[in-house]
């Protein structure tokens, strides 16, 4: 494949005659399609790194090899990647919580070799049945591994999760030429050094975190009063829709009707929000759908924002998201580049406007508390071991 023809397939996912490949993503998809190579790749938000994968994804397709493989973190994550891949023509399932009605269907497409891409969660890889009747029989085919979100592998990422460790066992089953991808915007040297050792031989390509087209400003005031009055005096003001970050569930609805009942539309967003007109086919609200809509809301532009804990976080895409405002200070700076991070990946300006106030590190004191069990309750666990 010559750098033309990828550039084409790049102008046709993002619907731009005029699109050109950013520095690295040429040079990384060369490295898997025509070198084969494993790569991590840490680059900024909004560089693109979704169509490395799946640009990849299509030329590999094309050259009649198997699926590619995707392990992604969240859902609205994969939700997302689902719709990207459409527009390059790469049919893309995937076997997640919230459509267990569809496993049997998507298994079946996948078995026989028509999906292009699966996009599964890290902790589909600790069941032992997706493993023996899905990942296994399809082993010897698949073109690509893309580990989306890597630093999640290492024990120092700020979003460590336990699954992707298992990613390493799996790596073992699979061909040793298999090309592998590794993604993410938020790993230092400590969690790159982490990866490498985790996944062994890995290129890397690394380009600068900075993005030109966000301003960034923060504003100290006093008290939540003079934050929610901020709020109803300027978001009128700022162009676009967008989303105001949270710590606290409460707040997310407290600050969502402030907005409301000063005639600003907004919804609040958080893990397990739910809604009596968003059932599953059991009857049971379901949380997953209507977050879903609620996603699809600001991505059409029919609220101002969303009010949302980091339950929007990771890979959420709206390429015109004009401004991310935290009503309170994330508990790192990681955090705040990941979130504020999700503003005008696709538009020339936006803006990042971190409010600040006396009760952040309250809230982040009781988190740090209330993150380990006490010593008491540790000592009552093992004696009950013992016992048993």
């Amino acid at each position: 494949m010559l750098i033309h023809e990828a550039e084409s397939l790049l102008k046709q996912a993002l619907s731009n005659p005029t699109a050109k490949f950013r520095d690295g993503q040429w040079e990384a998809i060369e490295a898997l399609t025509n070198k084969r190579e494993k790569l991590l790749v840490v680059q900024r938000t909004g560089w693109g790194k979704s169509s490395v994968y799946f640009i990849s994804t299509r030329i590999f397709r094309d050259q009649g090899l198997g699926p590619t493989i995707i392990i992604s973190p969240l859902l609205a994550l994969m939700r997302n990647q689902v719709e990207a891949a459409e527009k390059l023509g790469v049919r893309a399932a995937t076997i997640n919580t919230s459509n267990r009605a569809e496993w049997n269907s998507v298994t079946h497409q996948i078995l026989n070799n028509e999906i292009d891409c699966l996009l599964i969660s890290p902790e589909r890889l600790a069941n032992e049945n997706f493993i023996e009747t899905v990942l296994m029989p399809i082993s010897n085919t698949i073109s690509m591994l893309v580990i989306d979100e890597a630093h999640c592998i290492s024990d120092w990422g700020h979003d460590f999760r336990p699954d992707y460790r298992r990613i390493v066992n799996i790596l073992r089953n699979l061909p040793n030429n298999l090309p592998l991808l590794a993604t993410t915007a938020t790993a230092n040297d400590r969690v790159i050094s982490d990866i490498q050792q985790q996944l062994g031989d890995i290129k890397i390509i690394r380009g600068t975190l900075t993005r030109d087209n966000l301003a960034l400003q923060t504003i100290k005031l006093a008290d939540q009063p003079s934050r929610l009055a901020w709020l109803v005096q300027n978001l009128p003001l700022i162009q676009r829709t967008g989303i105001i970050y949270v710590l606290t569930k409460n707040d997310a609805e407290f600050v969502s009707q402030w907005l409301n009942f000063n005639g600003i539309k907004a919804l609040p967003y958080y893990s397990g929000i739910k809604h009596n007109d968003f059932k599953n086919d059991a009857g049971q609200l379901d949380s997953d759908l209507y977050r879903e809509h609620l996603e699809q809301l600001l991505i059409n532009n029919d609220i101002k924002a969303l009010v949302a804990t980091s339950a929007l976080g990771m890979g959420y895409d709206k390429p015109d998201l004009g401004f991310v405002i935290h009503y309170q200070a994330p508990n790192s700076v990681i955090s705040y580049y990941q979130q504020v991070g999700r503003a005008g990946r696709g538009i020339n300006s936006a803006i990042g406007i971190l409010l600040n106030g006396y009760e952040d590190e309250l809230i982040h004191n009781f988190f740090r508390k209330n993150a380990f069990p006490k010593e008491y309750e540790i000592v009552g666990i093992l004696k009950a071991l013992v016992v048993f």
